[in-house]
């Protein structure tokens, strides 16, 4: 039976968590991204190169693998956010300059992510040890970019923004003590309140194309939104334990499958509408293997190095051909390439010091490599299509219940009779360094994206938890 404590604050709690996901709804935005696809969707794992799955041990286990959940405790709630930043710069092979902006010096709203998860067992559902259930909402993909409207590159793109979010609801069961399996539903879909609610191109209209996109010098807007459901299916498996009985190596497999995503809207030339039209992206199945091991593990320290696997399946993307009300096609070929992308990282946590007995303190780093999947011939500056190499760095502290801050006991942060067990932030940096690429398309718009592309991103993340 659920305890009367737990009972007695359910609604408060309740109160917190929708606020707290209308908050994150409100400011999730489309983030400078790695070949397109947003990977920080949790700052611990953000600071170890998002090297995660094999740990999964914390709330953000419900993107980076759902089994995970099932070592979480209690109700334990995240939240958090990105600040990105950086620039393109493009010189063409006639000398021209121009700079792409992630629509500003930072993406703003800022991209953020919320995770909830609950253990049914813990709290009092003994018929249901074992299952874990969780909720979450992140921004998955995103290239948020502008150009000048003058520049180069103008007829190929001049704004670019996919403002789409995830939503994710997660189940996962502990089917003997070192093999857990998760399965979660992937919701893409936009909302009104982030920018316009939906995926935008703008650029301005070169000679030879279709009317409906207005004459030459036209400034052409694409548009559309839609919703797709997909899901995942997730292992843990612990195959070494400690004396203490801590795993000390794990393995992580996860599985998220290809969705087509339809994008319903329309073209607007110099702001007026010109036709309803439609296409389809083809949001790519993901595949990543993981292991973790902990050379130190007791009870005052845990030392621990993982490595990550993703296999994405970009080759989905053959096209985004633009169909239009009048029945007429509109081509746009892509055929992007599947990659690998590797991430390496490591975490060392003091989970009791001397000087402050009640708290955990982390220092994290990671590096993450993932090559372009866009080929010269479709090249597009909107999205930074480069090998990139991702250094990263990261810093945690945990206050158990009888610690202090700002003093105050860390377990009288609740509200009424729902009191934490701890309360946890998480800081992350990342460097985006994409290597230099000379793009040669020999294509029909070859004076807008032929030329050297240098790219750097930098961001900052900051993460939340509170476990009760």
């Amino acid at each position: 039976m659920i305890t009367a404590v737990w009972r007695r604050g359910r609604s408060l709690l309740a109160g917190v968590i929708v606020g707290g996901a209308l908050i994150s709804i409100w400011f999730s935005a489309p983030a400078l991204a790695q070949v397109p696809r947003i990977q920080g969707q949790g700052t611990s794992a953000s600071g170890q190169g998002n090297a995660f799955a094999a740990q999964a041990d914390d709330p953000s286990a419900i993107h980076y693998n759902p089994a995970g959940m099932t070592q979480l405790s209690g109700v334990q709630f995240m939240v958090g956010g990105l600040l990105s930043g950086g620039t393109t710069s493009f010189t063409s092979a006639s000398g021209a300059n121009a700079t792409g902006t992630r629509d500003g010096s930072i993406a703003w709203p800022p991209p953020t992510h919320l995770f909830i998860t609950a253990n049914l067992g813990d709290l009092g559902a003994t018929w249901l040890n074992g299952l874990t259930v969780g909720i979450g909402l992140t921004s998955p993909f995103g290239s948020v970019s502008r150009y000048s409207d003058n520049g180069p590159q103008r007829f190929k793109a001049t704004f670019s923004a996919l403002p789409l979010i995830d939503i994710k609801p997660t189940i996962a069961y502990q089917v003997t003590p070192d093999l857990s399996l998760g399965l979660g539903a992937d919701i893409y879909t936009f909302s009104d309140m982030l920018g316009e609610g939906h995926f935008e191109k703008q650029f301005i209209t070169p000679p030879g194309l279709p009317a409906v996109l207005g004459p030459a010098g036209s400034k052409a807007e694409l548009y559309g939104k839609g919703t797709a459901a997909g899901f995942n299916v997730s292992l843990l498996y612990t195959a070494l334990r400690n004396a203490d009985g801590k795993p000390i190596a794990n393995i992580g497999l996860v599985y998220r499958n290809q969705v087509p995503l339809p994008l319903r809207g329309g073209i607007l030339a110099n702001g007026v509408k010109t036709s309803d039209a439609s296409t389809t992206f083809v949001l790519p199945q993901v595949i990543t293997g993981a292991i973790a091991i902990w050379p130190t593990r007791t009870a005052e320290r845990e030392w621990k190095l993982e490595l990550d696997v993703d296999y994405v399946g970009w080759k989905s993307v053959r096209n985004l051909d633009i169909y239009l009300a009048s029945g007429g096609v509109i081509p746009q070929p892509q055929n992007w390439r599947s990659t690998y992308t590797v991430m390496i990282g490591t975490e060392y946590r003091w989970l009791k010091m001397e000087s402050l007995p009640e708290w955990e303190m982390a220092l994290r780093a990671g590096y993450t490599n993932s090559p372009t999947q866009i080929p010269d011939l479709t090249f597009d500056p909107a999205i930074p299509g480069a090998d990139v190499h991702v250094p990263s760095v990261g810093f945690g502290l945990v206050c158990k219940e009888g610690g202090t801050m700002f003093g105050i006991r860390c377990g009288d942060f609740g509200f009424g009779p729902i009191k934490p067990k701890a309360v946890g932030f998480d800081l992350s940096y990342q460097a985006s360094l994409y290597e230099q690429r000379t793009v040669s398309c020999g294509c029909a718009l070859a004076t807008a994206v032929n030329g050297l592309y240098r790219t750097t991103y930098h961001t900052g993340g900051i993460s939340l938890r509170v476990n009760f």
